[in-house]
């Protein structure tokens, strides 16, 4: 029998049909927070704040819990239970009043006296009238409830499974109630010396796992439970005025002695502080005893100040504010209870992120913390130079190979015919169909009835004639091959260039906001050279007061140092020794920089700041200049900002080595830069 299957609507959980979270988007934008700050860790922080790939991040979580903290404050005022035990005191009172008016005797007068001089507050109202003997049976029920009541909120505030249990009159109920308390309260006491054992907790679970629906798995999520609703109690008692503080605990005290659990609640309450210390007890919520909003009962209460105790621990948990936070210190099972499963669902992705970036080679753990790896170096060169691209494109641009033909390179699938001097390969099959074609035209035009049999056709092959000594192409009666049929085969010539790219590192950069898209022009321009150039050897040269080589890693993690000088003569010097190691490719020298110079090298080699530039470092550096304009280089500038003593100067060095310089937008940079090198690599 074939298997059948049914369809239904989607029910909750993971939403199938979502696309899966794409880590290489969110090494796109951890790149671009990497290359401006270069700090990692911060990169990361901020990303997880955003999000990433159309998942809201932190800060969207925490103004969503913002939003619930503030409704829960506004729920209600904290002092319902007082109302209620008045309300139901009237009641009684009323009741016992009707009933002493319908009795004329002397003691109904004095039983009226009595209740006229008890205490105006309600606690004292209720403990006075404890040995009062009532006359009418409904005032005293009524009364009885009150005590009754608060007995039971109190216990279904800390213990959630109590109200099906309490809601029976039966003694035994309360009975149970007691030895759960006293089975309990061992058991902390045992886990509080590392005593206790997991049969233990087994053994107490299966005999009072009613009393908790949440089904903890163990003692610590057991105690998690308890003092998140004990610290919640006295969170809403402090909240409440002095006056109605003393009177709920007044009469909280007397119910709880009434039915001899007093001592069992005080020792369970010692046992989860000092379990849990660190649990907020004492601050006020903002909600308030009385005034507007509905009143809460004690448990609505203790509830309520319990879902605002989790809301504002959620909001400090998701603000990662504190030394040494992560997404670890976030409660999962409190951030289930309040928002949506889809918000739960993106919270967990964000929290996995870091771990994905580490498993999918994005980053790396070492002693000094999370690392880029080249593969995200790679990524990040990829996303910049497509952006580049796409630029280039719309506004057009030249093209990076040599176009002139030359012998022994790659093929472009077009021939021409031979001119002489040509040192390009034969085309044979081109050259012989040639020479087939011409053959069997003469001979129809020598003869137009007579068509070549299968035997000339096989005859008109290429060979070499007799042995004449002649080496002489040709057939038994004469040539085969004429020049005009000789085609040769069309090869594209690809230089190599060695490239020095020397960006400026100086402060200036990162203050004026050239810090990320100068490292972007540089993977991109790095990038390129791997994937499309690879007989080119590219060098990056960082400098400020000092030069030195980079690899795309290093310059993509380097942080702005607080160092003055712009040394563009010690990065001339590294790129010149760059392009004497390859010396048959074409040398080109790309600077970037938003400064003149302003250090040089001694001849001990020491570095020099000089402010404003001096003479000396403006003589080190054209030498440098002249250097790499007599070894043939080409030396273009981008010039960045509008510093007007750097534009004499790249002007007067442009003049010197003939090359070029461009002063592009910010945001157009790679553009230039990977333009530049196109065409510098297509003459």
């Amino acid at each position: 029998m074939a298997e059948r299957f049914r369809y239904g609507a989607w029910r909750g959980g993971p939403d199938p049909l979502k696309p899966p979270f794409d880590v290489r988007s969110a090494v796109d934008d951890l790149g671009h927070d990497v290359l401006n700050s270069g700090n990692i860790g911060e990169a990361l922080r901020d990303l997880l704040r955003r999000g990433t790939d159309g998942r809201g991040g932190l800060d969207r979580l925490a103004d969503k819990i913002k939003k619930l903290r503030q409704q829960a404050r506004r729920r209600g005022n904290l002092g319902g239970t007082l109302d209620q035990v008045r309300a139901a005191l009237d009641q009684a009172l009323a009741a016992e009043r009707e009933t002493l008016a319908g009795d004329d005797g002397m003691d109904a007068r004095l039983a009226e006296m009595e209740l006229d001089t008890i205490p105006d507050d309600v606690a004292g109202a209720v403990r006075s009238l404890d040995d009062y003997d009532w006359r009418s049976d409904e005032a005293r029920q009524t009364y009885d409830s009150i005590k009754e009541m608060l007995r039971q909120q109190v216990l279904d505030s800390q213990f959630a499974g109590l109200k099906q249990a309490l809601s029976n009159p039966d003694p035994q109920a309360m009975q149970r109630v007691k030895d759960m308390m006293a089975d309990l309260n061992r058991l902390l006491d045992a886990h509080a010396r590392n005593a206790d054992t997991p049969e233990q907790f087994d053994e107490f679970m299966a005999q009072h796992g009613e009393f908790f629906p949440d089904n903890p798995t163990d003692v610590e999520e057991l105690i998690d439970s308890l003092a998140r609703q004990q610290a919640a109690a006295e969170r809403m008692l402090n909240s409440l005025s002095p006056d109605q503080r003393r009177q709920l605990s007044e009469m909280i005290d007397d119910a709880m002695a009434d039915a001899d659990l007093a001592s069992e609640l005080a020792q369970l309450q010692d046992n989860l502080r000092a379990l849990r210390p660190g649990l907020d007890r004492r601050s006020p919520t903002g909600m308030r005893g009385e005034g507007e909003g509905e009143g809460l009962g004690y448990g609505d209460a203790v509830s309520a100040v319990a879902d605002l105790a989790d809301l504002e621990a959620l909001e400090a948990q998701l603000s990662q504010s504190h030394p040494g936070a992560t997404l670890d210190d976030v409660d999962i099972d409190a951030l289930e209870r309040h928002l949506r499963d889809e918000a739960v669902r993106d919270f967990s992705q964000l929290r996995d992120l870091e771990r994905e970036l580490e498993q999918q080679g994005y980053l790396r753990r070492g002693d000094d913390g999370l690392r880029l790896t080249p593969k995200a170096v790679r990524r990040l060169g990829e996303t910049a130079l497509r952006r580049v691209f796409a630029e280039l494109e719309a506004r057009g641009t030249g093209d990076h190979a040599d176009r002139r033909t030359g012998s022994a390179d790659e093929a472009t699938g077009l021939t021409r015919a031979w001119t002489f001097g040509d040192e390009l390969p034969i085309d044979v099959p081109r050259t012989v169909g040639n020479a087939l074609r011409r053959r069997a035209a003469d001979r129809t035009l020598s003869d137009p009835t007579r068509s070549p049999s299968l035997s000339e056709g096989r005859d008109l092959g290429l060979r070499t004639g007799p042995s004449t000594g002649s080496g002489r192409l040709g057939t038994g009666s004469g040539r085969l091959l004429e020049v005009d049929d000789f085609e040769v085969t069309e090869t594209e010539r690809r230089t190599s260039a060695a490239v020095a790219l020397c960006v400026d590192l100086s402060f200036s950069m990162f203050a004026d906001g050239r810090w990320g898209p100068m490292k972007q022009t540089a993977l991109a321009l790095s990038h390129l050279v791997e994937t499309r150039f690879r007989q080119d050897a590219l060098e990056i040269i960082g400098f400020n007061l000092l030069g030195r080589r980079m690899s795309a890693v290093e310059l993509a993690e380097v942080e702005p140092e607080w160092v003055q000088g712009t040394n563009l003569q010690h990065a001339l010097m590294l790129a010149s020794r760059h392009l004497r190691r390859h010396p048959e490719a074409e040398p080109v020298v790309l600077v970037v920089t938003d400064g003149e110079p302003t250090a040089h090298l001694t001849e001990t080699g020491q570095p020099i700041f000089g402010w404003p530039t001096t003479p000396e470092a403006v003589r080190a550096t054209v030498a440098q200049v002249d250097e790499l304009g007599r070894y043939g280089a080409t030396l273009n500038t981008f010039m960045l900002g509008e510093d007007p003593g750097l534009a004499r100067f790249v002007d007067a060095m442009a003049r010197r080595c003939g090359g070029r310089v461009f002063t592009p937008d910010i945001g157009r940079l790679g553009e230039y830069v990977v333009a530049d090198y196109l065409r510098s690599r297509g003459r």
